[in-house]
């Protein structure tokens, strides 16, 4: 086994164990946490909606927590004029030294694309941004949106196409977050000071109840506070495959092409925003 990989195992064991979550329905790996009754877990548990009105959105949150692993989950997202609706999908550890990872979808007037809004939080510190159109209708169906996190990189996926990698930069002085346990968290929320054309389009409350879908969740992860070891003999060649995952030729071309072709913003390439410089990190995750 490669070294990476047993360092994982090891801080895996240190704080958790290895848990497939593959199979469970999503009422037995998510409980909502507010909206008042404005989210809901149906269809035996293979459903999760979360609405938004002008009183409240809603969210829910994982039961488990985790230390690096493969996230998947799929979401149909509000349709027609979702202007000022955010439907936020995130990885986040709590305090103000905390870490996370980001998809955030900003809603826009109807026949307008969505943005998908990225970014990586480390020890407290984001401002990380890359955002993305996308190249189908995320309000017509359902698409997979996944997250695979190890000590190496981050990848973010839709559908199985990636669309970035965050290196880890600890080499030049740039925290990387390998140390905070962090649970999934969703909501779906009114954000029209900001999240469609700079907060110039204001949520229209006519169209509301606004509503966001999400099924067929996968966790395949180190678990916090699990009751087995998290070492060699718990993974298979098959599970723990995250460990080291990284990009082959074929989703390099493929990163790229999306990257050309639908990425609308790179805080790496924003120069009005750092005329004294761009961060460290920008020369492995440009």
């Amino acid at each position: 086994m490669a070294s990476s990989s047993k360092l994982v195992l090891v801080m895996c064991f240190m704080v958790s164990a290895f848990g497939i979550a593959i199979g469970n329905t999503l009422d037995q790996e998510f409980e909502i946490t507010w909206g008042d009754g404005r989210a809901k877990i149906l269809n035996n548990g293979d459903l999760l909606t979360l609405s938004l009105d002008k009183i409240s959105g809603s969210g829910f949150q994982s039961k488990n927590e985790y230390l690096f692993g493969k996230i998947d989950m799929q979401l149909k997202l509000v349709s027609g004029n979702s202007a000022g609706t955010v439907t936020a999908y995130y990885l986040s550890s709590q305090g103000p030294t905390h870490d996370e990872i980001d998809f955030e979808f900003l809603g826009n007037l109807s026949g307008d694309p969505y943005t998908l809004h990225t970014n990586v939080f480390s020890q407290g510190k984001g401002n990380r941004e890359q955002q993305f159109h996308l190249w189908f209708d995320p309000t017509a169906d359902f698409h997979t949106y996944s997250i695979t996190w190890n000590p190496q990189r981050i990848i973010f996926y839709v559908d199985g196409t990636p669309i970035r990698e965050y290196k880890n930069s600890e080499s030049m002085g740039v925290s990387y977050p390998k140390n905070q346990a962090m649970r999934i968290y969703s909501s779906l929320w009114n954000a029209d000071d900001w999240a469609t054309r700079g907060g110039l389009v204001k949520t229209d409350w006519s169209q509301a109840p606004f509503s966001a879908s999400y099924r067929n969740f996968n966790a395949n992860a180190c678990i916090s506070n699990s009751s087995s070891s998290c070492n060699s003999n718990t993974t298979t060649s098959t599970s723990n495959s995250w460990l080291n995952e990284e990009l082959d030729n074929t989703s390099q071309e493929r990163l790229k092409w999306v990257q050309k072709n639908y990425m609308v913003y790179n805080y790496c390439t924003d120069s009005k925003r750092f005329p004294q410089g761009f961060p460290e990190d920008c020369l492995q995750n440009s």
